[in-house]
């Protein structure tokens, strides 16, 4: 038997026999698919939570006794662990109010629009008396903050920029700070039915379209694009962007017309760049001491850029450094410098290839979800990254987004999708965090470092375990996920378990609303049809599979405000680019607090990212994502001419060590990254030893867990000095 799924890398054939997952197919109409696939066919049964489980000691002793993460547990029936967490909620709730209990569960989960984990818990909590929240994204949090401040509205920047087809037709060169890493581009969270972005920069490079890398790895453009490396120290992309911003300014290369008209600010940061404001002339020389990027390329880069039709590209990964803000606030500035925003394929557009879907021709698509069931009753929401400042120090003031506000006391984690032992920095902060609070609850398919750091463990039945429907806003198909296998022992899903401790909790009506899941999805792929009439009857799409949406028109970016900025004015102060604010002053190089650019500094910058065997750390155990291991730890790459001097190998087991912590990996030797740097994916499961080691690979052993900056308090992970050792086997 086959049956179709749709997952967050991709739409694929799933071959059963006797219930048993034997083979996963890519389908055949996706023209670039993805090999990611076939981590489901180990990724499925290893290390899965089979019942409900109970930390020894809180089952025995109650909270406060024992340490997670250190401890085994017990087995308990679903109706005696639903009993303990009913009645955790309920104490909790009513000693310490609803925003003690913290349900910003955050982090992909599984495909599905239905059974999406972190709804479902939103939901659950929303009606039975509310819970603290959390607010933007690991992902890209100090654009989320700082994007609307410069130029408005930012989906579209971020997810829907101008579209490849413009690009093709009618740009020159392409800038790509960070790269255009097609690894990234295998996915898209709620599930590409067509990889697109090969062929896209494929065709893009038959136009003759100029490609310049700018990125501490070469391998962040595909060697096919030919694109010119421009080795840039990590963290030192603002430095590098004002040095091209004063070759414009004092060569009189900029748009000064398009600055007048659709800008503002312009005059206070003009200053800034000259070094009026500073006694500091942010000069080509001065970016150069900086970026490690020769003067004399910033000068010839700045006049190729004004003299062609170019669009600059930002990755997302820009956002994830100290003052991450700034990144997108000064490559804004370039482009609105070089005049050409709302151009033809021309301008500036935020991660091109992080996923499938960003560049394509789209129609935001407006798709049912579950809905939240009501106002959640604790307006206060934290910055996604500072759950361990929010869990070390309740009561602390701190500044997010222009304002002053308080850590809440939390005294329960209620956590369903993701896995913050894998995306949140300074783990083993993190974990000294996380014996905080009173209890913690977790909902996991398999055992990974958050199921072991929790008190309760609830199994949870996979996407292929249950059935949906599966379709992301920004892509082009609709999937019918029917049921492939059978749940795995004793899971159940999100929404059987969240139904039953509703009831428990008096809110049984309030959370189903005496529906189904069948009823749901029905409902869902009804109230998408009520907005796309094209839609076949729920039935017919069940039978049939799936729905293609009708193929929009390429797009570019910010046309319509370029054409009438009257008409159609941004959605800021004064409808303008914001190239200076009197709150947030404007485009700024600040000093990172870790990188290459102190003197004398001998140590490496960590540069981590998204791993081209798996999404983020799911199903790190599965097939595909096991072979990239090496010794079956994390491959990490190093510079070859620094490999030589340390006197290290290739598939050597380094350690990689700071104050914060430690990791073991396995050596790669390259030409491809700049000297002084290392580079890893994230996603290994955290796994430590007493010393707090991680023995697989994971680089959030060692990060900073520092935000961004008050703007935004993002995450800082690529803001990281290390240092690195070989690791000699054992004797015998």
């Amino acid at each position: 038997m086959i049956v179709r799924t749709l997952t967050h890398w991709g739409l694929y054939d799933c071959h059963v026999n006797n219930g048993e997952l034997v083979d996963v197919t890519p389908a055949p109409e996706d023209p670039d698919p993805s090999p990611i696939g076939r981590n489901l066919l180990l990724g499925n049964s290893l290390h899965r939570v089979s019942r409900p489980a109970v930390r020894r000691s809180y089952l025995e002793q109650g909270s406060g006794h024992g340490v997670r993460g250190k401890e085994d547990f017990v087995e308990v029936s679903w109706d005696d662990a639903l009993d303990l967490i009913a009645n955790e909620l309920a104490r909790i709730r009513e000693q310490h109010g609803p925003a003690s209990i913290y349900g910003g569960s955050y982090g992909w989960a599984s495909a599905g629009r239905f059974h999406h984990a972190q709804s479902q818990l939103h939901r659950f909590l929303t009606c039975t008396g509310g819970h603290t929240d959390s607010v933007n994204a690991y992902s890209y949090a100090a654009a989320e903050v700082i994007l609307p401040k410069v130029i408005g509205h930012y989906e579209d920047l971020l997810k829907a920029p101008t579209s490849w087809p413009r690009i093709i037709e009618h740009a020159e060169m392409m800038v790509c700070f960070g790269g255009l890493p097609l690894r990234n581009a295998q996915i898209t969270n709620g599930g590409p039915g067509r990889h697109v972005q090969q062929a896209y920069l494929k065709a893009a490079a038959e136009k003759g379209i100029r490609f310049f890398n700018i990125s501490p790895q070469a391998t962040d453009c595909p060697g096919f694009l030919n694109a010119r490396w421009l080795p840039v120290r990590p963290g030192t992309d603002v430095a590098l962007m004002l040095g091209l911003a004063y070759t414009l300014i004092t060569r009189d290369l900029y748009d000064e017309p398009f600055i007048a008209r659709y800008c503002s600010g312009f005059d206070i940061f003009r200053e800034y760049v000259l070094g009026a404001l500073d006694q500091t002339p942010k000069t080509p020389t001065w970016a150069a001491e900086r970026c490690g990027i020769a003067a004399t390329d910033i000068e010839q880069l700045a006049g190729d850029m004004a003299s062609h039709r170019t669009m600059i590209s930002l990755s997302w990964s820009l956002s994830r450094h100290q003052h991450g803000e700034q990144p997108y606030w000064m490559g804004i500035t370039l482009a609105a410098l070089l005049g050409q925003i709302g151009l033809p394929g021309c301008g500036i557009g935020l991660g091109y290839c992080v996923e499938n879907k960003v560049g394509k021709p789209v129609e935001r698509h407006n798709l049912a979800h579950l809905p939240r069931g009501g106002m959640n009753s604790v307006s206060e929401a934290v910055p996604v990254a500072r759950i361990a400042d929010m869990l070390l120090h309740p009561g602390q003031p701190y500044s997010f987004n222009g304002e002053s506000r308080c850590y809440p006391d939390i005294r329960m984690i209620y956590w369903a999708g993701g896995n913050p032992f894998h995306h949140h920095q300074d783990l083993n902060r993190l974990a000294l965090a996380w014996q905080k609070p009173e209890t913690v609850v977790c909902h996991e398919l398999v055992w990974t470092a958050t199921a072991r750091h929790a008190d309760i463990v609830l199994p949870i039945a996979s996407s292929l375990e249950r059935e949906d429907i599966g379709g992301a806003p920004n892509e082009d198909i609709l999937v019918a996920m029917k049921q492939v296998l059978p749940s795995f022992d004793e899971a159940r899903t999100d929404y059987a378990v969240f139904s039953g401790l509703a009831q428990r909790l008096g809110a049984g009506d309030a959370f189903t609303e005496g529906r189904s899941t069948r009823d749901w999805i029905r409902g869902d792929t009804g109230d998408t049809g009520d907005r796309y009439p094209e839609m076949p009857a729920f039935e017919t799409f069940w039978e049939q599979g799936e729905y293609l949406f009708p193929a929009p028109a390429a797009h570019d970016l910010f046309a319509d405000f370029r054409a009438d900025p009257m008409r159609f004015p941004l959605a800021t102060p004064d409808g303008k680019i914001q190239l200076a604010t009197e709150k947030f002053g404007h485009a700024t190089w600040h000093t990172p607090h870790e990188w290459l650019g102190e003197p004398g500094i001998h140590r490496f910058h960590l540069v981590s990212h998204q791993p081209a065997s798996r999404l983020h750390s799911q199903l790190d155990q599965g097939e595909f994502s096991q072979l990239s291991k090496i010794n079956g730890m994390e491959p990490i790459t190093i510079n070859a001419s620094d490999a030589t001097e340390l006197g290290l190998q290739a598939r050597d087991t380094v350690r990689v060590f700071n104050d914060r912590g430690s990791f073991r990996a396995g050596l790669i030797i390259s030409d491809a990254i700049m000297r002084g740097v290392l580079s890893i994916a994230t996603g290994a499961w955290w796994q430590p030893d007493e010393s707090g080691e991680c023995h697989a690979g994971n680089p959030n052993a060692v990060t900073l867990d520092r935000g961004t900056s008050d703007i935004a308090q993002g995450p800082s992970a690529l803001t990281c000095l290390v240092s690195i050792e070989k690791l000699e086997p054992p004797l015998g």
